[in-house]
């Protein structure tokens, strides 16, 4: 009597042994001669999973680890029109796309009600570790009967909600990537590049949500989003959300140059990383490279110094001192109307805060 096919998840791609019946599922499979068998991306779990139910296939799905999940909010808040909206565009594609709704459009709101309509295990990547922070409390809040988690500043969680930053979520996809139903990616527009996508491409998640306000790319990456987690499902501009769900405004974008000496300063990291990354033979295009560049900057001086100079150069370049000189422009021609000042991050935020002597909120406030 013939076994029944068994699918199981290895390291962000699926086995799928013996090989069934059927045709539908050949076209996601390769054959791996090291384990002669046929192996699966993991980001097809769920195309192939609908091609062996169609074709009434018998299986049995060991891939997947991730659980149905109760989510009842102990805060209940009337979402506006655009957010109820967004949330039926979104499940009318099968719960897979991405919303482009701008800042300050209740954009983590509708993931939670995104969760809640979707109960399964969840995870959420964000950008930086104090985003993280502010999703776990609001998540916290908001479903106190539901453990959530961390994966990132040291953490590393095991919990059916978790909250993890792109760094921490690509370094750990091989193992994440079975544990989650429902992927939300915040800022979605990060996704697409060869070190973060590996989080989406060794998910088997059968529902993704990505959220943003600024989608495109400059270098037309954007258009990869369709792929790794589905199409545009909903936008709104800022102009068509102005008077209702945000206050009237104006977006001015003023680009600031590095100075001179900061120029210098930027090529100098930069041509000491890359020196480095060349004599070590790492390329930081892939997952792999990242990590081996992180263990490289704890074994050895040079390395360590590499990793300084890349982060030293990134500072320069969210931080330049033009940008506070523009700020100090701003707020003498704004003054004394009431303003509120957004950063990149903390290191710039408290800069600000101390030599303007303004105020700082943070996550920790």
């Amino acid at each position: 009597m013939p076994r029944t096919p068994r699918l199981t998840f290895d390291r962000g791609t699926l086995i799928l042994h013996p090989p069934p019946r059927g045709k539908a599922w050949v076209e996601y499979a390769t054959w791996d001669d090291r384990v002669e068998k046929f192996r699966i991306r993991g980001i097809h779990y769920r195309p192939l999973v609908e091609s062996l139910l169609r074709d009434k296939v018998d299986f049995i799905d060991d891939a997947r680890e991730f659980v149905p999940l109760p989510l009842v909010s102990s805060f209940e808040m009337e979402p506006y029109p655009h957010q109820l909206e967004a949330l039926l565009a979104w499940k009318q594609a099968g719960r897979k796309g991405v919303v482009v709704l701008p800042t300050g459009a209740g954009k983590t709101y509708l993931a939670q009600l995104a969760m809640q309509d979707t109960p399964r295990s969840t995870i959420v990547v964000v950008p930086t570790l104090d985003l993280m922070h502010q999703w776990y409390a609001q998540l916290e809040a908001a479903f106190p009967d539901v453990e959530v988690g961390v994966l990132g500043g040291g953490s590393r969680d095991r919990t059916p909600i978790l909250i993890a930053t792109y760094d921490s979520a690509t370094i750990h996809a091989e193992t994440l990537g079975n544990r989650y139903a429902l992927v939300i990616f915040d800022e979605c527009h990060h996704l697409p590049t060869d070190f973060y996508k590996v989080i989406a491409e060794y998910a088997i998640a059968p529902y993704r949500l990505g959220l943003t306000a600024t989608p495109e790319r400059s270098d037309g990456r954007h258009w990869d989003l369709n792929g790794l987690i589905g199409p545009e499902v909903y936008r709104k501009s800022p102009d068509q959300l102005a008077g209702l769900a945000l206050a009237d405004h104006k977006v001015i974008q003023i680009k600031v140059k590095l100075s001179q000496k900061e120029r210098d300063r930027y090529n100098s990291c930069m041509a000491l990383r890359n020196d480095f990354l060349r004599t070590s033979n790492i390329h930081l295009g892939s997952i792999k490279g990242w990590q081996h560049f992180v263990m490289a900057s704890a074994r050895s001086q040079s390395g360590r110094r590499a990793m300084l100079a890349h982060r030293e150069a990134k500072e320069i370049a969210l931080g330049t001192d033009g940008k506070l000189r523009i700020l100090l422009d701003l707020l003498a021609q704004h003054y004394p109307e009431k303003m509120l000042i957004f950063t990149n991050g903390n290191a710039t935020l408290y800069r600000i805060s101390q030599e303007l002597l303004i105020p700082a909120i943070t996550h920790q406030t």
